[in-house]
């Protein structure tokens, strides 16, 4: 008698599209970062570095299964990494964070609770982690005080509003039967 693995053919294929879709939004996300990076909108860093949380969060709304924010960030990273190859690592590293922390608070759930609560949490731990890690990378304790706190307040609320979106995707995607099945 064959098992029905959680990861089948199907699943990874729907993680392989969502990566592809969300993959190339990174990839115009590597080529922005630059630009923004070495503007006085450096602030607004948090707002495209957000975006890379739609992979886990998409295909956790559409699948509601273990692994599949990990699998299809790594697919997104991977779609992403061919826009700007130099940035490989990067794509590879955020990707592997942020699907870890979106699989963690599933885990945290036991994989049974799919409210958007859960997916905001997940955005709020992902914006605290980026707001201070760009912090002192970039070395923002030199911008004035109320850039300080916009790009902290942007760092996790840019998450958040990617988180939104997509949910809307996903709800939208499982609506039209592509959970189905």
């Amino acid at each position: 008698m064959a098992r029905n693995s959680v990861l089948s053919t199907r699943v990874l294929l729907i993680c392989a599209a969502i990566g592809v879709a969300t993959g190339i939004l990174g990839g115009i996300a590597g080529w922005v970062t630059p630009l923004l990076l070495a503007s006085p909108l450096l602030f607004l860093y948090g707002l495209v570095l957000g975006s890379h949380v739609l992979p886990g969060i998409i295909a956790q709304e559409v699948l509601r299964l273990p692994f599949v924010a990990l699998i299809t960030h790594v697919f997104a990273a991977l779609i992403a990494s061919a826009f700007n190859p130099a940035w490989s690592l990067r794509f590879i590293g955020t990707a592997l964070l942020f699907g870890l922390i979106q699989e963690g608070v599933a885990a945290l759930t036991r994989y049974r609770s799919w409210g958007a609560w859960r997916f905001f949490v997940s955005a709020v731990v992902i914006g605290g982690v980026v707001a201070v890690a760009v912090f002192f990378a970039a070395n923002l304790a030199v911008m004035p005080l109320w850039a300080q706190l916009l790009y902290l307040a942007i760092s996790v609320l840019g998450p958040v509003a990617w988180t939104a979106i997509g949910l809307a995707i996903g709800s939208a995607l499982r609506t039209a039967g592509v959970a189905r099945r």
